[in-house]
């Protein structure tokens, strides 16, 4: 019963992450150049959280990310073409 319990809580995490990576997607593609900060306040999200959204959505190639020249730190996102 521990073990299923466990594959149960950890198919849970896995899902509720691929939700809010659907949630952030919808607000890059409405909100083209969203700095991660400001994903993270508009959707209520820590922006630890977004972070990894943000990175695995980039890695899977929907969305590019966008350096400032001058600000390299400053980092923002789009859809990928």
């Amino acid at each position: 019963m521990c073990a299923s319990a466990a594959g149960l809580f950890g198919e849970d995490l896995l899902q509720r992450d691929y939700r809010r990576d659907r949630v952030v997607l919808v607000h890059v593609a409405a909100h083209p150049g969203s700095t991660t900060r400001q994903v993270a306040l508009a959707l209520g999200i820590p922006e630890r959280a977004v972070v990894r959204n943000l990175d695995r959505l980039a890695d899977d190639g929907l969305l590019v990310l966008v350096v400032d020249g001058e600000t390299p730190t400053l980092r923002s996102y789009r859809l990928a073409p």
